[in-house]
């Protein structure tokens, strides 16, 4: 019994050791060319208020709880949220914003789990459009490297962004005819 109990002990410090050993960052990233200049896709990111036009989660909820405080846009505007399980809690602030340029965002969930993320927008001039890329990065500890085993961050917020910049894109595209 004693020899059991030390080879199950040895699996598991081999595979906490393995667990440990797995990139403590991550990072996810989408773009999209949307033709029309940054003056009318940045209004759009960086006032939260908008974000109900084009973001994935937020019809996931007909019953999502949403806050906003601080100014109407721009650095310092908070998002904050609370729905079920498909859309958690969370709170978004808006800590930077260089017009036509970059949104950066401190992206803290609450439920399901607690973790804060920074989101990122940027903006850059690619032939007669925008290029928009949507970005995510986050420090993982034991039991976020633990989970990265089994979910890749990329596969399930990726495809999220991916609708969410299509979104900005017919909408803001639209918007020029």
């Amino acid at each position: 019994m004693k020899r059991i109990f030390l080879v199950l002990g040895a699996v598991v410090a081999i595979f906490a050791a393995f667990v440990a050993t797995r990139p403590s960052e991550y990072k996810v990233e989408r773009s999209v060319v949307v033709g029309t200049t940054a003056s009318s896709i940045f209004p759009r990111v960086v006032t939260f208020r908008r974000w109900t036009t084009w973001s994935p989660w937020a019809n996931l909820d007909p019953s999502m709880k949403v806050e906003y405080s601080g100014p109407k846009g721009g650095v310092g505007s908070v998002y904050y949220w609370k729905g079920n399980d498909k859309v958690g809690e969370g709170r978004m602030t808006m800590t930077s914003a260089l017009r036509d340029q970059l949104v950066d965002i401190k992206l803290q969930f609450i439920k399901p789990w607690e973790q804060t993320s920074k989101t990122s927008f940027t903006f850059q001039p690619e032939g007669p459009g925008t290029k928009v890329t949507w970005s995510m990065t986050g420090e993982r500890d034991f039991v976020g490297k633990l989970f990265g085993l089994f979910m890749d961050m990329d596969k399930m917020v990726g495809p999220d962004f991916e609708k969410g910049l299509q979104a900005l894109k017919a909408q803001a595209e639209k918007s020029e005819e």
